[in-house]
C-alpha cells in the first residue's frame, strides 16, 4: 500500500514539474524553472521508492500512463491546447492499459 501512495505522489510531482516545464519558456524563467527541477528530483525518488514494491513494468507504466494522461488534460485546460480525435483516443487507450495492468496486479484477468 505505502508503494502504491509513493507512486500517486510520484505522478503528481511528475505533472506538476511537466506543467511548470511549459511556464519556464525553456528555462528562461527562474521560478518555473526551480519547479521543474525539484518536482522531478522528487518524482524519480518518490518512484523508486515506489518499485520496493511495485515490479518495475507496473510502476514506470502506471507512472508514465497516468502521468502522460493528467498532462494532456493539463494542457487542454490550462493552455487551451487543442484536442484532436486521434489525441482523445490515445488517452482512452493509455487509461485503457492502466486499468488492465492494475487488473492483472490484483489477480483480476
Amino acid at each position: 500500500m505505502a508503494g502504491m501512495m509513493y507512486l500517486l505522489i510520484a505522478v503528481i510531482a511528475e505533472v506538476v514539474g511537466t506543467t511548470a516545464l511549459k511556464s519556464s519558456n525553456g528555462f528562461s524563467n527562474l521560478f518555473p524553472s526551480i519547479i521543474v527541477v525539484v518536482s522531478y528530483v522528487l518524482s524519480f525518488f518518490l518512484l523508486g521508492m515506489s518499485l520496493k514494491t511495485i515490479p518495475l513494468g507496473i510502476g514506470y507504466a502506471l507512472w508514465s500512463g497516468i502521468g502522460t494522461a493528467l498532462t494532456i488534460i493539463i494542457g487542454v485546460v490550462v493552455w487551451k491546447e487543442a484536442m484532436s480525435l486521434a489525441s482523445v483516443l490515445g488517452v482512452l487507450l493509455i487509461l485503457s492499459g492502466v486499468v488492465i495492468l492494475n487488473m492483472n496486479k490484483v489477480g483480476i484477468g
